[in-house]
């Protein structure tokens, strides 16, 4: 199995140096950036699994850095490490989508069965091209402990496909012009990932036969249709996680 990689952002070089000992020797793969800027130039060249953030830093705090981390890289997980745990700060950093957050000096009893946790979340590709829908959706996701990457139109969805192990597919059936791109999306993430759970989102529920009958023929598990009842959505989604978990496990 590829080790999973590991963030860890701090000004702290002391607190940087015993974290990633201590990860290496679990088997992760780690980093270090000792400020916002080379954190950045590190997420926008490699893919990590997790990132662990320090709140106060010199130039670019800790939640204003996940904020432009999401954006290279949203299905990345975060953990925020900070002295105020219950203060403004911790809020903001939950507001903007970290996962956890810690109180400073960190617990090694706790974090790293966090670390553990969010690097093997359930990864769920987003293929919409609303982007006020992905990013509702992506917070909505977050809170259930997803990691979620998001794509707005089927050349960036197919070549997404081939970037991480999804375990579920959330298509929109239209991609731009109206057009159903979404069925080819879908063929291309069932046959990078035959196991992955696929769901198509449609407005066109009364012309939408022939062309669900197509999708189906392309590896299609399920619809939502809009306007959307999210919480159906979250229950399909949760299937597929149950449906992965399953697999892996070695269960029917």
């Amino acid at each position: 199995m590829k080790s999973k990689r590991v963030l860890i952002v701090d000004d702290d070089r002391d607190i940087c140096s015993n974290i990633k000992d201590i990860l290496d020797d679990l088997g992760y793969q780690t980093d270090i950036a000792h400020d916002g800027h080379s954190a950045l130039d590190l997420v926008d060249t490699n893919r990590y699994d997790v990132v662990l953030l320090d709140y106060s830093m010199p130039g670019m705090d800790g939640a204003t850095l996940h904020q432009q981390m999401v954006l290279l890289q949203p299905e990345i997980a975060a953990i925020m490490v900070t002295a105020y745990a219950q203060g403004d700060g911790a809020q903001r950093a939950r507001d903007s989508g970290i996962q956890q957050v810690l109180r400073k000096p960190v617990d090694l009893g706790e974090l790293l069965p966090l670390v553990e946790q969010l690097s093997n979340s359930p990864i769920v590709l987003v293929v919409d091209d609303d982007p006020d829908f992905c990013k509702t959706l992506w917070h909505i996701l977050r809170e259930r402990s997803y990691r979620v990457s998001l794509a707005h139109n089927r050349e960036d969805g197919v070549r997404k496909a081939l970037d991480a192990n999804y375990q579920v597919a959330v298509v929109d059936l239209s991609l731009c012009n109206g057009q159903t791109d979404g069925c080819d999306v879908l063929q291309r993430v069932a046959e990078v990932n035959p196991a992955i759970r696929t769901i198509l989102i449609t407005g066109h529920r009364e012309e939408a036969g022939e062309v669900l009958e197509r999708c189906k023929a392309n590896g299609l598990d399920d619809v939502c249709f809009k306007p959307l009842d999210v919480e159906a959505l979250l229950n399909k989604i949760e299937l597929g996680k149950i449906a992965n978990a399953n697999r892996d496990s070695g269960t029917s």
